[in-house]
């Protein structure tokens, strides 16, 4: 990480209280960002922040589920309120997949994994952007999608749709705001340690010696900062020609 590569800048991170939002909102505030971090879980979201200040970093909480139109319109202003102005944002916020055959698939389980994974990265690109234009700056978005963007799982159709979703969502803002100085990208992370996977492998009885050999020709998990070291460099002016592409960072499982 560059020091100071976003001095002075503000962000937002979503899904911010554990795993890759989590981790971005350490790099970040270490490169020197003020962080609006946004998560439904209070507890742990605040707890997080307060790691970070403790850190010496400049960083918020604010709660919000993503896929709520006035929570996410509320969660922007609030970042200005605070700080001024919104220079990039990181959408993370996501949950885990459904599981089970497309004609199995419950109303219940489509709303739940659409309604975040993807409904929400729309709100917030929506809000984030109206934010953007009336600044007139420019400024640059990350929405994380998967490796299920390019490479859908089976017994996965509300994710993958949602994953493969966030390509078409990014690559619509990027057109609409090249001409407004506006970068809108996607990353696209494979098997991380996270809780969310490390949740999924107690339910399923895997393990990583079982699942990194197949996700990863490092034969091991991403780390989050890894993830977020990415969105960073895409937030950056290190990436200022960089718009509408969609970055595996998958240790090459994508390649195969």
């Amino acid at each position: 990480m560059v020091p100071g590569l976003l001095e002075g800048k503000v962000a937002i991170v979503t899904g911010a209280a554990e795993g890759m939002g989590a981790a971005t909102l350490h790099v970040f505030a270490r490169a020197g960002a003020h962080v609006l971090a946004a998560d439904v879980n209070a507890e742990v979201g605040e707890a997080t922040v307060a790691s970070v200040r403790e850190a010496g970093g400049s960083a918020s909480f604010f709660a919000a589920d993503v896929s709520d139109w006035s929570q996410v319109e509320a969660m922007v202003k609030a970042a200005v309120e605070r700080y001024g102005r919104l220079d990039c944002a990181v959408n993370n916020a996501g949950v885990s997949p459904d599981s089970q055959p497309l004609a199995d698939l419950t109303e219940a389980e489509w709303d739940r994994v659409i309604g975040v994974n993807l409904r929400g990265v729309a709100i917030c690109l929506k809000y984030e952007l109206a934010q953007l234009v009336a600044q007139g700056a420019g400024g640059a978005i990350v929405n994380i999608g998967s490796v299920n963007s390019f490479r859908p799982q089976p017994n996965m159709a509300a994710y993958n749709a949602a994953k493969h979703g966030v390509l078409g969502l990014t690559k619509s803002a990027s057109l609409e705001c090249a001409p407004l100085g506006i970068r809108v990208n996607t990353i696209c992370p494979g098997g991380i340690d996270t809780p969310m996977i490390q949740r999924a492998f107690a339910e399923t009885g895997w393990s990583e010696a079982d699942f990194a050999p197949v996700i990863s020709l490092f034969n091991r998990l991403g780390r989050p900062d890894e993830v977020a070291q990415a969105s960073l460099w895409l937030c950056s002016e290190l990436s200022s020609y960089v718009t509408g592409v969609a970055l595996p960072v998958d240790a090459g499982y994508t390649s195969r």
